[in-house]
């Protein structure tokens, strides 16, 4: 008997980017000379990526558009030669448009009313696509993150709360620079703690921001004042949703389920480094969440 021959996987990111128009909103889309054909923005994802990072990324470099990510759209899968291409899609809105110029891959873009986007673009999947970035409500990404890999607590003899990331830790947090910056990141909340504040270190001094210590989301507060964690928490998701500024916020693993709940998420293991993104609506309910599990 012949073993049936693994389907090789591939998986790709992409956006639909939508702008304000005159009657309904606009939505980018790509030629591809090669091809002859009108798509969405999108691409294969590299060594090392998050595929939300991948999805900025591929938009950038076919259309010279900076985006940043709403709320997650369905994942379209279809068969390639000897494999399946999944792609994963996002809702993205302009940031900046640096003035594409024709290349080999992508000869033009295009921006159109969603109800011509729909029409013109060349492949079944790409209408639904559309048509579902265009019914979703604007939100904002509030990001909660387990601190990266810490030194164990077996090897530090020193106070706890000093306790600093081990060098996987410091990889890890370089990481986050590109997934931060996917979701337009511009607020930065964090425990005291050495090793949630070296977490948002590399991101902080990349974008120079500067990251807001609360002790009450270290460890030994948050044991003797569980329901300060909690009315903090939900200040930071009501600003959030208000201001319309993404935030993401640094905490300890036997502290995120109550920071979890807070925002409306149920609790759940994150793994040091892993990400939760919930997208908030005006009113500060959660209209989609997403989970990116630590590349390293």
């Amino acid at each position: 008997m012949v073993a049936a021959r693994q389907q090789r996987l591939v998986q790709a990111a992409g956006t639909v980017v939508l702008r304000p128009g005159d009657s309904e909103p606009e939505v980018l889309l790509v030629h591809r000379k090669r091809y002859d054909d009108w798509s969405l923005p999108k691409g294969k994802l590299n060594p090392g990526e998050y595929l939300a990072e991948c999805a900025v990324r591929e938009t950038l470099e076919e259309t010279a558009v900076a985006v940043r990510l709403g709320v997650p759209l369905n994942q379209v899968s279809y068969e390639i030669g000897d494999g399946l291409k999944s792609v994963s899609f996002w809702v993205a809105e302009a940031i900046r448009d640096f003035g594409h110029r024709p290349n080999e891959e992508v000869d033009k873009i295009r921006w159109l009313p969603a109800s011509k986007a729909v029409s013109k673009v060349s492949y079944p999947e790409d209408p639904l696509i559309i048509k579902q970035a265009v019914s979703m409500p604007a939100t904002t990404p509030f990001v909660i993150v387990r601190h990266g890999k810490a030194i164990a607590r077996g090897d530090w003899s020193a106070a706890d709360p000093i306790r600093p990331l081990a060098d996987r830790g410091h990889h890890q947090s370089r990481l986050l620079i590109d997934l931060f910056h996917a979701y337009g990141v511009r607020k930065l909340a964090s425990s005291t703690s050495t090793r949630c504040i070296q977490t948002f270190e590399p991101y902080a001094r990349v974008e120079d921001i500067r990251i807001e210590g609360w002790a009450t989301l270290s460890e030994e507060d948050a044991e003797t004042e569980p329901a300060q964690v909690t009315a903090l928490m939900e200040r930071l998701v009501h600003n959030t949703a208000r201001s319309g500024t993404p935030l993401a916020v640094c905490g300890h693993r036997p502290v995120l389920p109550l920071m979890l709940e807070a925002a409306g998420i149920s609790p759940r293991p994150l793994r040091p480094s892993a990400v939760m993104v919930a997208h908030l609506a005006a009113d500060g309910s959660t209209v989609a969440l997403e989970h990116h599990r630590p590349l390293l």
